[in-house]
C-alpha cells in the first residue's frame, strides 16, 4: 500500500557472504534510527535507498511516489532522488570555502524544499565558519558543514550514515547539541544509522534494528528498546527511555525534579528550564527491585512498578520488563534473585533506579513550531 506518510522500502541483494533482505516502512517525519552491530547491513540499506547500490529485488515508494521498482522497471537516478547523504567522513571540497561547500549541492539540484540558507546556518551554528577552508575546521565543525549541505540539497529526506563515528568523544559532545536542535526545529525527515545506543536514545523517535541483513524489530523508540527478546537491544545495550516534564530544581543539592506518568524522578544537575520536556535514558543495570519499599536507602528514585514480563536467559542474569505509570523500563536481575524473591509477571513491587543519565533535552512544541525549516 502506498502510504503518503511513509517511505516504503524493499531491497533484496546478495554480496559474497552477506545478504540483505529488508521490507520495512520508514516514517516521513522525525528521526528514524537504524541500529545494529557492524556488518549488519545498515550502510548497505542506506546506499540502496540513495541509489548508490543495486539490488536484485527493489522497491522504494516515497510518500506514495514510486522512486524504484524492479518489477516495473522504475529506477530514479541518484541525482533525481533529492536525497541528502551525510557520510561518516564529511567529504568536503578542500579548494572551496565552507559557504561554497554548503551551496555546492544546492546549485546542482532544483529546489522544492522549504529550508533556507540563513536558517540552516543559524540552526547549525556555522555563521562564523563560512569564510574558512575545510582544513581550518575541527572534525565536529566539518561534519556540521556536511549536514548543512545535505539539508539544503534534499527537500524530501536526509540519510545519515554514522555521522559521529569518526569523531572522538569531545567532538561528539560538541555536535550532539546541534543534532538535538536539528531534531526539534527541522521538518525534514532523517534516517540515522548508528551502532551507538546512546546516540539512538538521545536523537531518535522511531527505531529499526537490523541483524544479519534483516529487520528484527521496527517501531517507536521506546517500544523497541524494551523488546527483551531482541538481542541487539539487550545485553550491554539494555535500557529504556522516559520522557517527562521538568517540575523544579534543587539548587542546594544540584538536582532536577522530573514529573512523568509514573511519579517523580530526581536527576543530577540543572538541565533545562521548569516546564520543559526532558528525555532520560535508564540502563537496565541501574535498576534493582524489592518487594517492599526500603526505609533506609541512598537511592533517591524508588517507584512502584508491576512486572510485565520476564525474559528467560541462559546466563546468570535476565531482563525483566516493568510498567511504571504509562511507561515501561527494563531491569537486569540475576536468576538467583528472581528465584529467591519468587518474581513473576503481574507482581507488584518497587523499582530502585540507581542513577539516571540525562541524554536529551528538547525545546517545547510552542517554541519550535513557529520556525521550522
Amino acid at each position: 500500500m502506498n502510504d503518503p506518510a511513509m517511505i516504503q522500502v524493499r531491497y533484496k541483494l546478495q554480496r559474497d557472504d552477506f545478504a540483505l533482505d529488508v521490507d520495512v516502512g520508514l516514517p516521513m517525519q522525525g528521526i528514524t534510527g537504524v541500529f545494529g552491530a557492524s556488518g549488519a547491513g545498515k550502510t548497505t540499506l542506506l546506499r540502496c535507498i540513495a541509489g548508490l547500490e543495486s539490488a536484485a529485488e527493489s522497491r522504494l515508494i516515497v510518500a506514495g511516489d514510486a522512486w524504484e521498482d524492479s518489477n516495473s522497471g522504475v529506477s530514479r537516478s541518484v541525482q533525481a532522488r533529492n536525497v541528502g547523504y551525510v557520510f561518516q567522513e564529511p567529504r568536503l571540497f578542500d579548494h572551496l570555502t565552507v559557504r561554497s561547500n554548503i551551496e555546492y549541492g544546492r546549485k546542482r539540484r532544483e529546489q522544492n524544499g522549504t529550508a533556507s540558507f540563513d536558517r540552516v546556518i543559524d540552526l547549525l551554528g556555522l555563521e562564523s565558519l563560512l569564510s574558512r577552508s575545510p582544513a581550518e575546521l575541527s572534525g565536529g565543525e566539518a561534519q556540521r558543514v556536511a549536514i548543512a549541505r545535505a539539508l539544503l540539497c534534499a527537500p524530501r529526506f536526509v540519510l545519515m550514515d554514522e555521522p559521529l563515528a569518526s569523531l572522538d568523544q569531545a567532538r561528539r559532545d560538541e555536535i550532539l547539541p546541534f543534532l538535538d536542535r536539528l531534531h526539534a526545529e527541522s521538518s525534514i525527515p532523517i534516517v540515522y544509522v548508528s551502532h551507538n545506543i546512546e546516540e539512538v536514545c538521545r536523537l531518535c523517535d522511531h527505531l529499526i534494528v537490523i541483524e544479519g541483513g534483516r529487520v528484527v524489530a521496527n517501531g517507536e523508540l521506546q517500544d523497541v528498546l524494551v523488546r527483551t527478546d531482541v538481542a541487539a537491544v539487550g545485553g550491554d545495550h539494555a535500557g529504556s527511555v522516559i520522557e517527562g516534564t521538568v517540575a523544579g530544581h534543587d539548587d542546594n543539592d544540584d538536582l532536577t525534579e522530573l514529573k512523568f506518568s509514573g511519579g517523580t524522578l530526581w536527576v543530577p544537575g540543572e538541565t533545562v528550564a521548569i516546564g520543559a520536556p526532558l528525555r532520560l535514558r535508564i540502563r537496565a543495570a541501574d535498576v534493582s527491585l524489592c518487594r517492599a519499599r526500603p526505609d533506609d536507602t541512598t537511592i533517591l528514585n524508588v517507584l512502584p512498578a508491576v512486572i510485565d514480563s520476564i525474559e528467560p536467559a541462559a546466563g546468570p542474569s535476565t531482563l525483566i520488563r516493568l510498567v511504571i505509570g504509562d511507561e515501561r523500563i527494563v531491569a537486569r536481575v540475576t536468576r538467583r534473585s528472581i528465584r529467591e524473591l519468587d518474581l513473576k509477571a503481574g507482581d507488584d513491587l518497587f523499582a530502585q533506579i540507581k542513577s539516571v543519565a540525562v541524554r536529551s533535552c528538547r525545546e517545547s512544541d510552542a517554541e519550535v513550531l513557529a520556525d521550522r525549516i
